[in-house]
């Protein structure tokens, strides 16, 4: 199998336009490719594109390019302005930065707190932030220029682009985010994954919940809002990391978490499975029939459990010989071992497990207590 081609982020290309237009600003000349250094290492060597120039700034672009990943920013522009600063507001010397950085048409706003930039501020993330401020520093120094300079980032396609991204969702309106953190875009990232439960998680302790309410994804959405009007779009989709949100849980000060999930996936927890994915572990008909041995279950039961391709049709079985409820209760009381484990004791936690076709089959002590304190909250 062909390894799968790596791209850059939309912050390696604002860095790699800004440069440019930069030095067209100061050289008076056209730039056709800039180079530019990511933070993790790799040189990223861009074609500078749409090239517009007036007696006060200079706009070009850099088309983005995700590899082999699926993302949705692949292929927009992403443009970058550059004029000098002049008398704008806060550019008083000995007082102002030499490049000045901001959001212009298609890239979002910050709304809400917890995210990398303070509400009210342009989404141009920390990392891409400093890679523009480095880049275009290195034009100044070559031609010797102490003024400062205005950059503006734009994305035409922005506003568009946005709706399919978690960006309503988390409050950052009007457009994309500038992002990335290593400059590379690494196809199917698991990081980029944990990222997003990282920056929801901080987002939802910035604005004052005290409980983290989690879910692998939202399957059960009709099952929560019908049987404890709870939306469950609005928790934190913690997709297969379970363990690895529970650390992040802990380490953001959260006193608790109410984890809402199909037996499908949490029933690997209750064999201390913190990782979901099948490719990683699928253990789950053995861990029904081990807890349904526990109840007492006959062999051809046992049998019949083990052949399942599906959880949905082994509680059918459970069912039919009369051990769902038990058996139900019995793999609850190991998630709850294993989640309490995980967190080091550090967390008051509850758990709800579903199936699409028999309901609500278990629920920890607190689960029912939890919703009715946060609901307001978790709704929004």
């Amino acid at each position: 199998m062909a390894e799968l081609r790596k791209g850059f982020t939309t912050g390696s290309c604002a860095a790699a336009a800004a440069k440019a237009a930069c030095r067209m600003l100061l050289s008076g000349s056209d730039v056709d490719r800039i180079s530019i250094i990511t933070p993790k290492g790799p040189a990223f060597d861009a074609e500078i594109l749409n090239t517009e120039r007036t007696a006060e700034y200079v706009k070009c672009a850099v088309r983005k390019d995700g590899g082999d990943d699926p993302d949705i920013t692949t292929g927009a522009l992403i443009e970058a302005e550059v004029r000098f600063a002049g008398t704008e507001e806060g550019t008083e010397e000995g007082d102002a930065p030499r490049v000045i950085i901001k959001g212009g048409k298609g890239v979002g706003r910050v709304t809400r707190p917890g995210l990398d930039q303070p509400v009210g501020e342009a989404a141009i993330n920390s990392v891409p932030r400093e890679m523009i401020t480095r880049e275009v520093t290195e034009v100044l120094d070559m031609f010797d220029c102490s003024d400062a300079v205005m950059v503006t980032i734009s994305v035409p396609e922005g506003e568009e682009l946005a709706l399919h991204t978690f960006n309503p969702r988390l409050g950052i309106e009007g457009g994309i985010s500038i992002i990335g953190t290593s400059g590379v875009v690494e196809p199917m990232s698991r990081q980029a994954i944990l990222d997003t439960i990282r920056v929801e998680l901080r987002q939802k302790r910035a604005e004052g919940h005290d409980i983290a309410f989690i879910s692998p994804g939202n399957y059960g959405l009709d099952f929560m809002k019908e049987t404890y009007d709870v939306d469950l779009d609005r928790s934190v989709k913690c997709s297969n990391f379970v363990g690895e949100t529970i650390d992040m849980i802990c380490e953001l000060g959260f006193s608790g978490m109410l984890l809402t999930g199909h037996i499908g996936k949490l029933v690997k927890v209750a064999g201390g499975i913190m990782n979901t994915h099948s490719r990683e572990a699928d253990c789950r008909m053995e861990i029904i029939a081990a807890a349904a041995v526990r109840e007492g279950a006959d062999t051809e039961t046992l049998g019949r459990i083990l052949d399942c391709l599906t959880t949905e049709e082994a509680y059918g079985i459970l069912y039919e010989a009369g051990l769902a409820e038990k058996v139900s209760q019995r793999i609850m009381d190991r998630i709850m071992y294993n989640l309490d484990r995980r967190a080091g004791g550090k967390l008051d936690i509850g758990c709800i497990v579903y199936s699409k076709e028999y309901g609500q089959l278990a629920a920890s002590d607190r689960a029912a207590g939890m919703i009715e304190e946060n609901r307001t909250k978790w709704n929004g």
